[in-house]
Parts: structure tokens; C-alpha cells; sequence
């Protein structure tokens, strides 16, 4: 990425303008640099807030993914407390059908968690919901299982009821993906202990 002193509020224009592009190079060019600029410099884009929220209902799934990432990169400097207002449409994909959308509110939801550690009990009940979510395929279904797997594992010490992670992470030992069923595996020999 840009030295951090390059990224001037012009550019940032020119990267959100290019969200709009008739080009797709354009659009998802700009939409990756976003996503870049949210992860090393997210006081860059905060003001840029509710643009980033819009972008959550765009018709543009690649959009709408990259915004889901960039909210729960954001969450790390969100000081006037912008995010939870907008949870529930930021947690919606979950539930399915598009395990991709799915997979993406997951692993940002970890993010948030991390930087705002009195919101993770609420998270955990949100990414619970991929139990019951319907997606296109089984398989979908499992992969999206995993991601909600290796998000538990990075927000688990700021779980207070830790009982639902765990029983639903020693649900999925049967699951019929072997990468889930590692990742359970994992998890339960990390979280499990008497302690836990």
C-alpha cells in the first residue's frame, strides 16, 4: 500500500467515485484498495462512514462484501459509536442464501469483537444463526460453519456465556467437511479446558 501521507481526502474521492465505474476493473480495483486502505489506515475512511453503510444493500455482491469487510475493519476507530445502529443490517447475510455474504459478515464480526469487546456475546447470537441458515448447497453450508469456527477462536476470550460456542463447536466433530471438523478439533483442544 501508499505511504499513509499519499492517501489524501482527493484520493479517497477518486476511490469511492470509482465504486460507481461502468468499468469493472475501475470498480473492483477501487473496492480492493478500499479494502486495503481500511485495514492498515481505517481513520482514513471513517468519515466516509455512511457510504460504506449504503454499500451493504448494493445490487453489486463484490460491493457489498467489500463494505461488510471495511465496517469491521472500521470498528477499531468507530468513536462516535456508528456501528451498532447498523448490526442487524450488517449481520443480515448470515442467514443465507449467499454463503460468501455469509462468510464475510463472520469474519469481520470477529474484528468488531476484538475492538469492541462488549458487543462479542452479542456477535457470538449473530454468527450462532449460520446453524440454521439455508444457503445454496450443503457444502456452503459447511464451509460457512468453518468461518464461524475460526471467528470464535479469535474472539473467545472476550466471550463471556462461552457455553453456546462450545456446544456448537462440538457439534460440528460430525461435520462431513474434514476442514471443519479440523478446525473443531482445534478449537476445542485450545478453548475446551476446565478453565474455559
Amino acid at each position: 500500500m501508499k505511504n499513509r501521507d499519499t492517501w489524501t481526502p482527493e484520493r479517497i474521492d477518486a476511490l469511492f467515485e470509482g465504486l460507481g465505474s461502468k468499468t469493472p476493473r475501475v470498480r473492483y480495483g477501487s473496492a480492493k484498495v478500499l479494502r486495503m486502505v481500511s485495514e492498515q489506515a481505517p481513520d482514513l475512511l471513517y468519515p466516509r462512514w455512511d457510504s460504506l453503510v449504503r454499500l451493504l444493500d448494493n445490487d453489486n455482491a463484490f460491493l457489498r462484501w467489500g463494505s461488510t469487510q471495511i465496517l469491521g475493519n472500521l470498528a477499531a476507530v468507530d468513536r462516535e459509536d456508528k456501528l451498532e445502529p447498523v448490526l442487524d443490517r450488517f449481520f443480515a447475510p448470515i442467514s443465507g442464501p449467499e454463503m460468501i455474504g455469509a462468510a464475510n459478515a463472520i469474519v469481520a464480526a470477529a474484528n468488531i469483537a476484538l475492538a469492541k469487546p462488549h458487543l462479542a456475546d452479542r456477535i457470538v447470537k449473530e454468527i450462532l444463526k449460520v446453524e440454521r441458515a439455508s444457503y445454496r448447497t450443503p457444502e456452503c453450508h459447511n464451509v460457512a460453519l468453518g468461518h464461524a469456527i475460526k471467528s470464535f477462536d479469535r474472539l473467545f476470550h472476550h466471550v463471556k456465556n462461552r457455553r453456546p460456542v462450545l456446544a456448537f463447536v462440538t457439534r460440528q466433530l460430525d461435520n462431513p467437511r474434514p476442514a471443519t471438523r479440523k478446525k473443531a478439533e482445534r478449537f476445542l483442544k485450545r478453548w475446551a479446558a476446565p478453565s474455559a
